[in-house]
């Protein structure tokens, strides 16, 4: 079976966000996130943490309880048929051995390719493998993206000039190098989860679009890359709709982020990307996690529409799934 008939009837998956932020856990030398901001994960951009200060979390990054088989496992106990792993985040930090870019897991005490490893878990429980990877907004480096979003800039403008960024040049250097080691070094991929395409041009989505068919041409791509290409469509984040109506609808301007909404209409293809809590990345007093019930419902409200359910789950420093998701997971897998 092929990966387009595979997702049609997935039906449920699990997202992993993991990454130096899960160090900081929602908080950076006192302060919490801002009322605005629920994600952990964007700590860095929330209070402007400088490259050089957050760089030191690589130095203390050791999740020496981390066990991939654990999350496959639980996954596969929950009904689940797939697993996404945050590859590299907004945040630039890799899991992975990347020789692109030395600011990785493997310049970190941990020293172990997690990548690497949840991939041969999948494998071993008969998941499919996908990979989210940001290919636009990387905050470690000079060029990364997302300075012209309309929700504002959303790249490092507090230790570079935007006006003098050239997303061009990290893309070159960083952003196709490191998409082309993950397709070529994991075995098969089954996905690769784009996301938030502000400045990226219909060019260079083009061109990583089909770096991707070229490396492995069976491997999806979710409609995050931008420009309206992709293979089918990630829906907002927790956009829980109602009725099939709602994915057709198209917004008034289409640009390189609402396009997205045009690869659903063309494919058939749906995923919604979702939280157990208000966070994606750790957040360690975030405790406000769904229940097995809540999940169920969603998950079968989902799948009725023909839409697949992506949950994450945002493991801690250490690398340990929060209890209440373990619970959740598991009870909802007996259901």
């Amino acid at each position: 079976m092929d990966n387009r008939s595979w997702f049609k009837t997935a039906g449920f998956g699990m997202m992993v966000h993991f990454g130096l932020y899960s160090v900081l856990g929602g908080e950076y030398k006192g302060k919490r996130l801002p009322d605005r901001v629920n994600n952990a994960e964007w700590i860095q951009h929330a209070l402007q943490i400088p490259n050089k200060e957050y760089e030191k979390l690589k130095d203390v990054f050791n999740p020496i309880y981390f066990n991939a088989e654990e999350y496959a496992a639980l996954a596969k106990s929950a009904g689940m048929s797939y697993i996404v792993v945050t590859a590299k985040h907004h945040e630039g930090f890799a899991l992975f051995n990347s020789k692109a870019d030395d600011f990785t897991v493997m310049q970190t005490p941990f020293k172990r390719d997690i990548v690497r490893e949840y991939a041969d878990a999948c494998k071993k429980y008969g998941l499919k493998f996908g990979l989210y990877y940001s290919q636009e907004m990387d905050w470690h480096e000079k060029d990364g993206g997302g300075v012209t979003c309309e929700w504002g800039d959303w790249s490092n403008f507090w230790d570079f000039n935007p006006e003098k960024k050239d997303f061009a040049r990290c893309f070159e250097k960083k952003i196709k190098p490191q998409v082309k080691e993950l397709l070529s070094n994991y075995g098969d991929i089954a996905l690769i989860w784009f996301d938030n395409p502000t400045d990226i041009t219909e060019e260079q989505s083009k061109e990583l679009y089909d770096i991707v068919k070229t490396l492995q041409p069976d491997c999806l791509v979710n409609s995050r890359i931008g420009n309206g290409l992709g293979d089918y469509r990630s829906t907002n984040d927790n956009e829980f709709v109602e009725d099939s109506n709602v994915l057709n609808k198209t917004p008034d301007k289409i640009d390189a982020r609402s396009s997205e909404y045009l690869v659903g209409q063309r494919t058939g293809l749906y995923e919604c990307p979702a939280t157990m809590n208000s966070s994606w990345g750790w957040k360690y007093y975030d405790n406000d996690f769904i229940s097995a019930d809540e999940i169920v419902k969603k998950r079968e409200k989902l799948n009725r529409l023909g839409i697949n359910y992506l949950l994450n789950v945002g493991p801690d420093h250490l690398g340990r799934i929060p209890a209440p998701c373990i619970d959740a997971l598991t009870k909802a897998g007996k259901r």
